[in-house]
Formats: C-alpha cells, structure tokens, sequence
C-alpha cells in the first residue's frame, strides 16, 4: 500500500520519510513558514481530517495542539496509509469587500494621515521617511473566523486589491473565550505569531509592493485585536471582560482605546515607517469591528431609530439615534459562521448557500462556485431551516416532525456527500439565534421602544450580505420588520477601517463616537436568561414586543 497525502484538493504520493510539508510542496501546495522548516514558528498549521493514524506520533513542538492539528514539518507517514488534510487556508473565500446601501456623506472624503510631498512621507504633516511611489494603506476586516484585506492608494482613495483567509487561529478553538483559555494555557504567543505569518503572506500575494504600504487600520473584536497586538487577553475572559487598554483608560493611564505600533515591532514587512493602528473598542466583547461598523454606518447621526446586527461568532447590536445609542455583545458562538453544526463550514467554494425544499420531498441547493458540496454556510442553514419549518418537518423547538423524527442521521440535504442536519445541530443553531434574540430584546426594551418601532434595521457582515430576508424573520433570527426598512450593508466594519485610514476626520469622529456608546452588560442583565430562553424558539420575534 503507498503513501498519499490529499491535501488542499492536491494529491500527492509521498515518498518514505518526506514530511507533511514536503509532500504538500511537491504538488504546489504553499504551506507558510518563516523558520525553513525547523518547527520553531509553528505556521505550518495543518488540519487532519482523515488518517492520522499512518503519521509518526507527536514531536515536542507540537504538544500543545489540539486534536487533529499538526506541523506539517514534524509529521511525517509512520507507514503506508492515505492522510487526507487541509492547511489552515482551506479554499478560496467569498470576499466581501465592501459594503451597500450606506449613505455617509463624508464615505468619499481624502485626509489621510500619510500624506507624500515629492518623495518625502509625512506623517501628520511631519517628515518621516522617504517614499518613491503613491503611499498605500491596508484595513483589515480580523474576525474569529475569516479575515479580509483590503488595500487601497492613499492619494486617490481607490481600493487597489483585496484578500482574505480563513483565521488560522481556529486551532486554538473557534470562539473567543477558547482563544483566551488557550493563550493562557500556551506561553510563547502561538495564536499571535501564527496569525500574523499568515497576514503577512497575504500581504505579499497583493499586486502591489509592500515597502509602499504606510499604515495598516484593524477593526477587530476586542479578543483578536488584542491577540494580534500581542497583549494579554486574560482579562478579556473573566468579569468584568475588559480589555487590558480598557482597564489602563479607566484609570486614566492612557486617553483612548486604540491601539498602535511600528508594522516592525509585528514583524511586518511593509514600508519601515508604517504604522498598524487598532480601531478603539466600545467596551467589554462590543470590539474595534463594531465601532468601525457604527462609523460606517451613520447610526450616531440620524434622527430616526436603527438597529446594527452583526451576526457573526460574537454578534454585536446597536441599537439608538444621534440623542443615544445602547450596544451589547451577544455569545452567538460560530454556528452561522460554518462551526458548531457538523454539516457547516465557512462560505468556501462549494458550500450550499441556499437550500429549497419542493413539494415533492426532493432538495434543491446553490453552491459557491462550481466545485462539489463540502458543507453548508451560514446563509444555507437560515434557508434550511426555514424551510424545514415552512414544510412542517421542523417544530419551533427544532424538533424533526413525520417520518424524521427515528432517522438518527437527521434531514440529508446531500446523500452522496453524506450532508445531514441532526437534532442537535439545530439545538446549536437555535441557541445562536437565542442570544442574538436577547440582546436586541433587552436593548430595545432599555431604549424604550417595541421592535415594530425600529425605522431602520442595518444587517451587516459577509454572512448578513447574503441572508434570505423571509427566511431569517421566519426563524426569528432578525425581527418580523417588512423588507423597506432593512439594509444588508456587508462588510461595514472593513468600511469603517476604510473611512479611518482614508480619513483622520472620521478617526477623530470614531474616538469621540466611542465614548458616547452605552454598553449594557448581558451577563449580568435579570431578564437575560428569560429572553435567551424565548429567543431560542424558532419563530418570528413578535415585532409587538415580547410574547
């Protein structure tokens, strides 16, 4: 029997004692590295789904991985066998650049902080280096789960290119408080170097030279910013969940939340003066990505009442006027975002975005691209389980109904791919739904309106941009608000890093737009648990107001 490794859909035949890492070589799959191989940085990150058995046991270097992740330097086959494996950038991402239905009339405006004089950089007015071509600058988009790059020319404010990944962090787990106990666990900032290997070679795969990027602006939650700035995020996970800039600007340490270091001091290769600056935080989970997502959005400055939902690991709602504006972090955990569920993966090519169920019993789906089906995204399983509810196969408490109800495998979506949606793979999506359900509740009740009352809903994210409307409101996942009062924006938040880095105007409207936010603690709220409970039903939330 040989030895084959199939690996980011490649397949190689791997001669007796190439490593993992040669054998991804030898097909053209480009692992990261940045120690030749010597299992010192630990980037070459690889995901084992099948196989792991025909490998040699674990180095030293990689004790400290969770199952089914390897160096794929250290790993090398034991004996005959097929392994089949992904690297931590699995596919290619659907990439939302940008965002729609935004009206800001200052989105356009150009007073970058970097500004070029001949061949002098400045650098709010002051000479700071030299520079022989247009400066750029790079807003990143860093979630738990994906991260996009976007860069763009300063001179003409145009989006040059844009890039994204999976967060290769994943390994440490996929939610934010298992980063935060496996930092603390794990010395040496593995989360940190490895993340940042893996952005810069997508800085390097942009169609443009590094050495001319000046700035770098990150919005981020509170947790993956700090991870990438290399602070500690202990603090992050335990009462009261505050960042450590947080707890130093309440004790008036410093004057802002924001972050900001040499792109050196990160070891990134760009221009040797850039900066990267981390967008400041609203409070507690309520992170850098959201203030960019209210900056983008306007909330602050109408009079009309709107709600911001970005639905995601950590989904994060706003909901206010310019007279006020209440925010809550809400633990959804990454079922919408491709984790939890076994049937769910990320908006990778081949994921079933959309599901229909005709009356014939018989399931249409749509895939991104062309491939074949691997899972199914966010937007599929919203679809999904409308549907399952819609043709009575579902109850509201996420029960199978009918001829469902013995099958231990649940509803099968894809049987030659073996795509099925059990019992509790629902319970795990519901629970999502609950807590994003909750806060919106205790928000609105706090602000004194009922849902029917919200003039504007703003529904951002990647996974928000391609939301079935009907569907969500049926499984309540947004509120039973008609479709003239709901704007699917994308990504805001990498538009509000955008404004940032394109505008010192709007990075001094964001400092000053931060310290305006009420944060409501869901934690520690009475009637939280009650509202969760409710908002796991899946049914539309009442836009009268809690049942």
């Amino acid at each position: 029997m040989s030895r084959r490794l199939q690996i980011d859909g490649r397949e190689a035949t791997v001669p007796p004692g190439a490593s993992l890492f040669e054998a991804a070589e030898s097909v053209g799959v480009r692992v990261p590295t940045s120690c030749r191989k010597r299992g010192r940085c630990r980037e070459c990150l690889v995901e084992i789904e099948a196989g792991e058995e025909a490998l040699t046991p674990r180095a030293p270097q990689e004790e400290n991985l969770g199952p089914r992740f390897r160096l794929s330097c250290r790993a090398r086959f034991a004996r005959p066998g097929q392994v089949r494996a992904h690297t931590m950038r699995r596919g290619v991402l659907r990439i939302e650049e940008g965002a729609a239905g935004l009206d800001r009339e200052d989105a356009e405006a150009l007073e970058p902080r970097f500004r070029r004089d001949g061949r002098r950089l400045l650098r709010d007015g002051e000479e700071v280096g030299r520079i022989d071509s247009p400066p750029l600058g790079l807003a990143v988009d860093l979630g738990t789960t994906t991260v996009v790059v976007r860069l763009e020319d300063l001179e003409t404010g145009r989006p040059i290119a844009a890039r994204s990944f999976e967060n290769p962090q994943r390994f440490g787990g996929s939610d934010v408080m298992a980063r935060i106990r496996y930092d603390g666990d794990h010395p040496g900032r593995l989360l940190q170097r490895v993340l940042l290997g893996y952005l810069g070679r997508a800085i390097e795969a942009l169609p443009a030279d590094a050495g001319s990027i000046v700035e770098v602006i990150v919005a981020g939650n509170t947790t993956m910013r700090d991870l990438l700035f290399g602070l500690d995020v202990q603090p992050i996970g335990r009462l009261p969940y505050r960042s450590v800039s947080e707890r130093q600007l309440r004790a008036g340490e410093r004057s802002t939340t924001a972050l900001e270091l040499p792109a050196t001091r990160l070891r990134l290769r760009l221009h040797p003066q850039a900066i990267v600056y981390g967008l400041p935080l609203i409070g507690s989970h309520v992170g850098a990505d959201a203030a960019a997502c209210l900056l983008a959005t306007g909330l602050a400055d109408r009079d009309e009442v709107a709600v911001c939902m970005d639905i995601g690991t950590n989904t994060e709602v706003f909901l206010g006027n310019r007279r006020r504006i209440l925010a809550a972090s809400c633990p959804a955990g990454p079922a919408f975002e491709g984790g939890g569920a076994r049937c769910g993966v990320p908006g990778l090519e081949g994921a079933i975005e959309g599901v229909r169920l005709r009356a014939d019993g018989t399931v249409e789906t749509r895939r991104i691209g062309d491939g074949p089906p691997i899972g199914i995204c966010g937007s599929g399983l919203v679809e999904l389980l409308s549907e399952l509810l819609r043709t009575g196969r579902m109850s509201s408490r996420g029960r199978f109904l009918g001829d469902l109800g013995g099958r231990e495998e649940g509803f099968v979506v894809d049987p030659e791919q073996r795509i099925a949606l059990g019992e509790t793979d629902v319970n795990e999506l519901a629970q999502a739904k609950g807590a994003s359900a909750a806060g919106l509740r205790i928000l609105a009740d706090r602000f004194g309106i009922e849902l029917a009352e919200i003039d504007r809903l703003y529904v951002a994210g990647g996974f928000g941009r391609h939301l079935d409307l009907a569907a969500a409101r049926r499984i309540g996942l947004i509120p039973d608000l008609p479709d003239d009062r709901i704007v699917q924006v994308g990504n805001a938040a990498l538009q509000g890093a955008s404004m940032v880095l394109r505008s010192t105007t709007a990075r001094r409207s964001l400092e000053a737009l931060v310290r305006r936010v009420e944060h409501v603690a869901l934690e520690s709220h009475p009637d939280f648990f009650d509202h969760f409970v409710d908002g796991c039903q899946l049914e539309p939330l009442d836009a009268r107001g809690a049942r």
